[in-house]
This record gives C-alpha cells, structure tokens and sequence, in this order.
C-alpha cells in the first residue's frame, strides 16, 4: 500500500507546478551519500559509487607496480614494487643458489648453471656408469704402461723413478749386497762388503 505522507506531485489553478509520480531515479542510480527524492517523495540516500565500492579492497604499495596507482577502502594508493622485468642468473657452484630479487618479473627470465661450468658436465669427464644432470659418464679410466726396475744398492741414496716412455714402475728388482771373507797377512779376516 502507497505511503500517502509524502507530496510528490503539486497542481496549483489546473497547472502541474512539479510531479516526481513518475520517477525512475533510485538509491543505485544517486552518487553515494547525496539526498533525492523517490517517486513517492520520500528522502532518499544515494548509494551509487560509479560500480567502484573499494570498501573492500585489501591491496597494499608493496603489492602494486612502482608508480601504479589504485584505490583501496576509499584511498589512493601508488604502487612500490619494483618491476624487474625478464630478470635471470647463474649458479656455478654445487651447492650455488640465485637469489630472487624482491619485486615483480615477467615470466621470462631464466636461471641456470653458468657456461664455463656447463661445458665440464661432458660424458668424457663422468666415470662410466654414473650420471650427472642427465650427461651419462664414459670415461674409464687412462691407460698406463708400467716396466720392472733392477737397482744396484749404492752406498749413497737413489732416487728410482720409470724411464722414459713408460708410466709407472710395476716392479723393483734390488741385486744382494755382496759379502766376501778373505785371509789376511796378519792372521785375521778382511771382510769386503761391495758397494758401487
């Protein structure tokens, strides 16, 4: 049933001086905060906030791009994240990490292992059998050549290393040391014990 407080329309000497009977205007449609009246001429409250209720907006300047600006609960707020781009790095130890800079990126940028480190993960420098970040090993090992060694004792020190052309000494014959016992003028014994 109407409210027939209100005047919404007057007629003065058969002239209609103002008549909102027929009006469409609501609350949704009257910027928030601002008085109208509705068509039974009531006082309204507009309610309109141009579809931008920010009431609920939760973000922060650290969240938006450097110099963006948005409004949250009523506030402009400009952005302080850094915008870094397609940013990348490298890692050239084991236990190396990169550390990702603070801030926005695009998706793009990559880290990885560095070149220099890259081209020693070669099948050629793994033992064979064992696989390291997906290159297989082959190396098994360098071939040698090894040679026996006869050594005089000397009564001085000897240093014994391979000859030439091969790569290590498998054996070292050392001769006996020589011990002789022979008469002497005087009655007794002389004994030689050689030595070169």
């Amino acid at each position: 049933m109407a409210n027939n407080s209100y005047v919404n329309k007057v007629i003065y000497g058969g002239t209609t001086l103002i008549d909102i009977s027929d009006s469409t205007v609501d609350a949704a449609k009257v910027l928030y905060g601002y008085k109208f009246y509705d068509k039974s001429g009531a006082s309204k409250t507009g309610s309109c906030t141009f579809d931008s209720d920010t009431s609920d907006g939760t973000a922060s300047a650290d969240e938006l791009l450097l110099n963006e600006t948005a409004y949250v609960n009523g506030n402009k707020v400009t952005g302080t994240m850094p915008n870094n781009g397609a940013i990348s790095g490298t890692i050239s130890t084991k236990a190396g990490q990169y550390t990702v800079p603070l801030g926005y990126h695009d998706g793009s940028g990559k880290v990885g292992i560095s070149s220099t480190e890259q081209n020693k993960i070669i099948a050629g420098n793994i033992k064979s059998g064992i696989t390291i970040l997906g290159v297989t090993g082959t190396y098994s090992g360098e071939s040698a050549t090894a040679t026996a060694v006869n050594v005089t004792p000397s009564v001085s020190a000897q240093t014994i290393t391979p000859p030439s052309g091969y790569d290590y000494i498998s054996q070292v014959n050392v001769s006996a040391i020589s011990y002789v016992e022979t008469d002497n003028a005087q009655g007794g014994k002389t004994v030689t014990i050689a030595g070169v």
